[in-house]
């Protein structure tokens, strides 16, 4: 497993009590495989998204990638989790507007101390991959908003991470662009071999996701795949 989350509780203050954002959950995702997290609004989709990211730490359980445990790290050690065998690629691209598409990849790279010449060459070879490569130089106001999302996606990917994480990724696109990025992030996850976690309230796109597990009541269970 790249992914595996075990009895992870998480709860918040709630005036004088606690809430119960995730109540004892577990989930394994292997490398190569799609598992979509469906429930409604509330349920605890986005906490659980949070501590699988290692940006929450739960109250209980442990999260596990690669085989290692990140239980008692550091601040700065799950940084460099996050950083090397993470990508998240959040519901909104947030791009920064300045830098062109292949820019927005190489920033992440340089990051992590990678020589220029090859992080340009692997921007270029993502953005291909995610049918962007005649749109390389173009700045987030030339590209529309599925076009943006995908640059999300290559970005997310820049640093080879083992684990992906998509949160609503057609939140603000409409019906036939959603779909793309969805069979987007399914192709890619097959093809680099990632263990994506994908976050959604629309069971509409996920006819080809491995598994769906519904949050509720910040607690899984196993839910039918759409016809």
């Amino acid at each position: 497993m790249s992914l595996r989350l075990t009895g992870i509780t998480l709860t918040y203050p709630d005036g004088d009590t606690r809430l119960t954002a995730l109540d004892r959950v577990s989930l394994d995702v292997p490398r190569g495989n799609l598992t979509a997290v469906v429930g409604p609004s509330g349920s605890g989709k986005s906490s659980l998204l949070a501590v699988a990211a290692t940006l929450i730490t739960a109250d209980a359980g442990t999260v596990t990638i690669d085989g290692t445990s990140t239980t008692g790290m550091s601040r700065g050690e799950l940084t460099a989790v996050r950083r090397r065998s993470i990508g998240i690629v959040f519901q909104q691209p947030n791009l920064l507007p300045s830098l062109t598409a292949a820019e927005q990849l190489q920033v992440m790279a340089r990051i992590d101390g990678c020589k220029p010449r090859s992080v340009r060459s692997r921007a270029l070879e993502l953005l291909d991959a995610v049918g962007l490569a005649d749109r390389a130089g173009h700045r987030p106001h030339q590209l529309s908003g599925g076009q943006r999302q995908r640059v999300n996606i290559a970005r997310a990917l820049m640093n080879d991470p083992t684990v992906l994480l998509v949160d609503e990724p057609t939140g603000a696109l409409d019906h036939e662009r959603g779909a793309a990025v969805i069979d987007l992030i399914t192709r890619l996850t097959r093809l680099r071999a990632t263990a994506t976690v994908l976050v959604t309230h629309d069971r509409t796109h996920l006819t080809a996701a491995d598994r769906i597990v519904e949050v509720h009541d910040g607690r899984l269970r196993p839910s039918a795949a759409p016809r």
